[in-house]
């Protein structure tokens, strides 16, 4: 049996140590908005000190983007596994995006789309949070552009703007208004889309 070495400890610790700065930061993050929570309140969080937290995150950005790519990787994961149980059925992938998303509309935490909600604060597109932002909202599209055309839409790019603006328009709804009806809401308006793009 291998046995763990000083320096494997010590990695592993380091590692304990990023995952709970990332934690605290990204649930502070989404409750509260990125520029209403300081480097400071997210060092208190986690319960380590300044020159910890600078070591794995040099700046409060870096951070950002790091909870920003987290959510990403996990979102893309579950969009991927949505589309393998329906193979080549645009119907039923959106379908069952729109009662994905409609479970997490209606999730008691939920105050809407991280994404939109960091772009909207920081206005400069070549900032680092707002590039994260866009890089995961074009994978977003490309991903809805493919689904789009397993359902023969004529203008797969064109099919896929119009479904992430209904997409981004129920995690409003969802966060303002009644986020029961997202989902059946949504399903509607994905498969009116769908259709007026057939060939």
């Amino acid at each position: 049996m291998e046995t763990s070495t000083p320096e494997r400890v010590a990695g592993h610790g380091r590692q304990q140590v990023r995952e709970r700065i990332l934690g605290a930061g990204s649930a502070l993050f989404y409750a509260e908005g990125v520029r209403a929570v300081s480097a400071d309140k997210v060092i208190a969080a986690a319960g380590v000190s300044k020159v910890t937290f600078y070591r794995h995150f040099p700046t409060k950005d870096d951070l950002v983007v790091a909870y920003l790519e987290g959510l990403a990787t996990s979102e893309r994961a579950r969009l991927e596994e949505i589309r393998s149980q329906h193979p080549g059925d645009a119907v039923g992938t959106l379908e069952a995006l729109a009662g994905a998303l409609g479970e997490v509309a209606r999730g008691e935490a939920f105050r809407g789309c991280a994404f939109v909600n960091a772009g909207a604060e920081f206005a400069d597109p070549a900032h680092p949070v707002r590039r994260a932002v866009a890089a995961h909202r074009a994978w977003y599209t490309d991903f809805l552009a493919a689904v789009a055309r397993d359902g023969g839409a004529d203008d797969p790019a064109a099919a896929a703007a119009e479904l992430m603006m209904l997409r981004d328009g129920a995690m409003v709804c969802g966060d303002v208004d009644d986020a029961s009806v997202v989902a059946p809401r949504l399903a509607a308006g994905f498969a009116a889309v769908l259709a007026a793009h057939q060939r």
